[in-house]
């Protein structure tokens, strides 16, 4: 029940933070935005709050007295209220600042959650249930593009925003009815120094593990927030798709993708690291590297059919990640460190991926528009595809530390 219920808070997480790609163009001709203001609003004025106050709050979620399921449910409201405070945004600062308090909202939700489910499920299966969990990013950013592309054609982007975000107010309840935080037991003197936000970070910084797994986790997280913002746009400004047009196909297919990805990276890790360590994320270094050229073909298309097709491929390869990451940096260090060394990959992925990969993206657009006009999108994306050997390098060098340091604590 409790994975369940945290896959629906997961779902909606990404639901909210989402649905502003599918909308960023109606956004843009309503409010006369450019491409590195849109980068900024769907990229990095999210993730810097939600990155900075994410360490904090974890350090809080780390304290055995704290109720982590009460913490899901606050930050939950919170970034559900501020959604809908987006429809009301008159102008770029308006809806920066409503973005912001997305951001801070969603600090508080994954490194409590992670460290619950590291808690509860067995070490030989966290990589299925922390892939399990992960499922809510591709299916919430899926409903994202599709509710987002459907009401933003039908009802316009405001009162989209508003329709997105009330469910979660409703389901911040369910949760502080549902998730119990099963009794933590009392620290030993020498465990809560350990506990100390400043000893764990000090951890983390010395395992070259870490360190890799967090730079792997980091590269997919700015190809993937680059890449989800950008491929909707290149649909509707290349293909002349409209919003609802591009969030069904590209939004439900892709979903369904990403979703089939994140499943068989968690139960490949699982079911290979069982034997041997290093292939907990041997299926992570080979896809990312076998989407490479698929992903370019897909982009170089001149029909958005062919374009949609192969983009699938990619899709499923690029989130193998998912669990085998989030597992393994759970594995890393003792239970009573777990939400904060989430809440460090947190830091890392998106900090870089989601606060500089779209805005990077809409930079180098900007760039090209001269010479390319609305198809710099598509040269932007050819760049973003031979990029996805930089992580499935960094995944391939992790590999032989996985057998000496994962799982040294249950």
């Amino acid at each position: 029940m409790m994975l369940w219920v945290l896959l629906v808070v997961y779902i909606f997480n990404f639901l909210d933070r989402q649905i502003v790609n599918i909308l960023a163009e109606p956004i843009r001709k309503d409010l006369g935005l450019s491409d590195t203001q849109i980068g900024l609003m769907t990229g990095l004025a999210f993730a810097l709050f939600y990155t900075f106050l994410g360490l904090p709050i974890a350090r809080f979620a780390d304290r055995p007295t704290t109720n982590r399921g009460w913490l899901i449910a606050g930050a939950l409201a919170i970034w559900s209220g501020m959604t809908a405070l987006c429809g009301l945004a008159q102008n770029f600062a308006q809806l920066l600042l409503a973005r912001i308090g997305v951001g801070v909202g969603e600090a508080g939700c994954t490194p409590a959650a992670h460290s619950l489910i590291a808690d509860r499920v067995p070490a030989n299966r966290r990589a299925s249930a922390m892939a399990f969990y992960a499922l809510g990013i591709p299916a919430g950013s899926l409903l994202g593009m599709v509710i987002g592309g459907y009401l933003a054609d039908e009802i316009g982007w405001r009162t989209a925003f508003m329709l997105v975000g009330a469910p979660g107010l409703l389901l911040a309840l369910v949760v502080m009815a549902l998730v119990r935080d099963p009794p933590r037991p009392t620290r030993t003197a020498a465990e809560g120094e350990a506990l100390g936000l400043l000893a764990t970070l000090k951890v983390l910084a010395g395992s070259r593990t870490f360190v890799l797994v967090a730079a792997a986790g980091s590269a997919c997280s700015f190809l993937s927030y680059g890449k989800t913002t950008w491929t909707t746009i290149f649909f509707q400004r290349s293909h002349g798709m409209s919003p609802s047009e591009v969030g069904f196909w590209f939004g439900l297919w892709g979903g369904i993708a990403a979703m089939t990805g994140t499943w068989l990276g968690g139960w490949l890790a699982d079911r290979f690291g069982a034997t041997d360590r290093r292939h907990v994320v041997t299926g992570p270094a080979i896809g990312m590297a076998l989407a490479v050229p698929v992903a370019f073909a897909a982009y170089q298309a001149t029909d958005w059919r062919v374009s949609l097709a192969l983009i699938m491929v990619p899709n499923v390869l690029n989130s193998l990640y998912y669990g085998p990451v989030f597992s393994s940096v759970q594995g890393l260090v003792a239970p009573h460190q777990r939400a904060v060394a989430s809440a460090m990959l947190l830091f890392c992925q998106n900090l870089l991926g989601l606060g500089l990969g779209p805005l990077f993206f809409g930079m180098i657009s900007d760039l090209l528009k001269p010479e390319f006009g609305e198809e710099s999108v598509r040269y932007v994306l050819y760049g973003a595809a031979f990029m996805g050997l930089i992580p499935a390098l960094l995944f391939w060098l992790v590999r032989p530390r996985l057998t000496a340091e994962l799982d040294r604590y249950t």
